[in-house]
Order: structure tokens, then sequence, then C-alpha cells
């Protein structure tokens, strides 16, 4: 896939779309403290192989308590790592300019992934079987071509923070900290 752009933005967009949240995960974040999201991440092969490689993690999404100079900046820790460095450094790039999550501090741990012989499809069906006997529904399964699976698990942190974002504000009403509607 080719990501080259002379438009950062629109090259970003084409990452962002490359990668799906095969089976997302409904459940609001916590408004304080920290909130954990475990997740799968298949990962497309290589051109010319026939193996995927399945990985396991959790991103951990801090709010702090108490705002410091120290934590006032967010933090995006371990996400591009094991992209194809262009994409770690145009996603990083990009996020430290545009992108707008106050006082959050994100940390992707992710285990080494496993390779398997199944076609993406095969292993998101699978996993999803998996995870409907054990009645599991707070993982997510994402999905990524080679080289981005640090944005396919990008975009599912920042969209569950962003969908969380409803009931963290009526969570603060409740508790006194913002006016009623």
């Amino acid at each position: 896939m080719d990501f080259s752009s002379p438009n950062p933005e629109q090259a970003f967009a084409r990452l962002w779309n490359a990668v799906s949240i095969a089976r997302p995960v409904h459940y609001s974040l916590f408004t304080f403290g920290e909130s954990e999201m475990p997740y799968y991440l298949v990962v497309d092969s290589k051109s010319g192989s026939d193996l995927v490689t399945v990985a396991e993690g959790t991103v951990r999404v801090t709010r702090p308590l108490i705002i410091t100079p120290d934590n006032a900046d967010p933090a995006f820790e371990n996400f591009f790592d094991g992209d194809d460095d262009a994409v770690g450094r145009m996603a990083s790039f990009l996020l430290s300019r545009q992108a707008a999550f106050s006082h959050l501090r994100f940390n992707n741990q992710e285990r080494r992934g496993r390779q398997v012989s199944d076609s993406v499809e095969e292993m998101v069906a699978k996993l999803n079987r998996q995870l409907d006997a054990e009645e599991e529904d707070h993982v997510a399964i994402l999905t990524a071509p080679h080289g981005l699976g640090g944005i396919a698990v990008f975009r599912y942190a920042t969209e569950r923070v962003m969908r969380s974002a409803r009931d963290n504000i009526q969570e603060l009403r409740e508790r006194g900290f913002l006016p009623s509607e």
C-alpha cells in the first residue's frame, strides 16, 4: 500500500481507513483514573507470505485526577514501534500538531504476536467464536495491513475515548463538577 502523498492529512486519512475494528466494544471508559482496553490485533501478511500475525494487547488510558505540568500533555506510548518507520514518523508528526486529547495518557502493552496460516477473515471469525463462547464483550478485534498495527490500535483507542465523552460528561454533571443541562 502506498501512503505517500504531498498532503499529510490525506495520507493519514488513507492510513486510518486502511485499518478496521472488526469487533467493537460498547462500554464507556472511566471518567476518572485508568481504563483498560484489551484487544486482539490481526495483521495481514507481507506480500508473498500466507501467514497473518495475531497479537494480544491492552491499551491503558489514564486520566489524571490532579493536573500538573508533568501530565498536562497527552502521551502515546508504544503505539508505532512495530510499524513501518515512515508511517510511525508521519503519525507522530500529525498527532503532535493536530490531536487534542487533553490530559490523557495512552500506553499500549502488546504481547508478542504469533503467526497463523489463516487469512485475516478466518482469524477474525475464529476469534469472534472464541470470545462469544467465553461471553467476553470487553475485548475488541482489530485488523490492519502489514506495517499498520499501531495505527489500528491508535484508532481503536481514540474512537473509544471519543465515544465515552458523552457518558463521562454526564457523570461529571451527576457529581456536581459541571452544571446541569
